[in-house]
C-alpha cells in the first residue's frame, strides 16, 4: 500500500512539473472556495430559524416544474459546497461549517440526522451560536 501511495504521489508531482498551470488552478480555486466560504456560510447560519434542527417538518408539496428546477440547483450547489468543504478540511477554510451547509442543501434520506450529529459536534455548535450572537440572533437549538 505504502509502495501504491508513493506511485501516486510521484505521479502527482510530475504532472505539476509538465503542467504547473494546474498549481495556479488550484491556488485559484481553494482561494475562491475560501472566500466564498466567510460569505456564504454566515449567510445561512444567520438566516437559519433557531428550531430548524427540532421541529417537525410540514411534509411533501406538490413538484411543480418550477420546484424541480429550483430542487436541481439546490442540490448541486450543496454538492458543490459537500465537495469544497472536504477540500478545505486539508485547505484553507471552513470545512466543517462548509460541509454542514452542502448536506443542509442536498436531499437524501436520513439528511435531518446527519445534520443534526454534524451541529452537535461542540466545535461546530460554538461556530454556529458565535456567528448567530454576532447577529442578534438566539442560539440554535439542537435534539439530543
Amino acid at each position: 500500500m505504502k509502495e501504491g501511495l508513493q506511485s501516486l504521489w510521484e505521479g502527482l508531482f510530475q504532472a505539476v512539473e509538465r503542467e504547473p498551470q494546474w498549481m495556479i488552478w488550484a491556488a485559484v480555486a481553494s482561494v475562491l472556495t475560501f472566500v466564498g466560504s466567510l460569505v456564504a456560510v454566515p449567510i445561512v447560519v444567520v438566516k437559519m430559524d433557531a428550531d430548524f434542527f427540532v421541529r417537525v417538518g410540514t411534509g411533501a408539496r406538490r413538484l411543480t416544474p418550477i420546484r424541480a428546477v429550483r430542487r436541481i440547483c439546490k442540490n448541486l450547489l450543496g454538492w458543490i459546497l459537500l465537495l469544497a468543504g472536504i477540500a478545505m478540511l486539508v485547505l484553507p477554510g471552513q470545512g466543517l461549517l462548509t460541509i454542514a451547509l452542502g448536506v443542509g442543501l442536498v436531499d437524501f434520506p436520513g439528511k435531518r440526522r446527519l445534520q443534526a450529529r454534524i451541529v452537535r459536534i461542540e466545535k461546530v455548535y460554538r461556530s454556529i451560536n458565535w456567528i448567530r450572537k454576532k447577529a442578534g440572533k438566539p442560539p440554535l437549538k439542537v435534539p439530543e
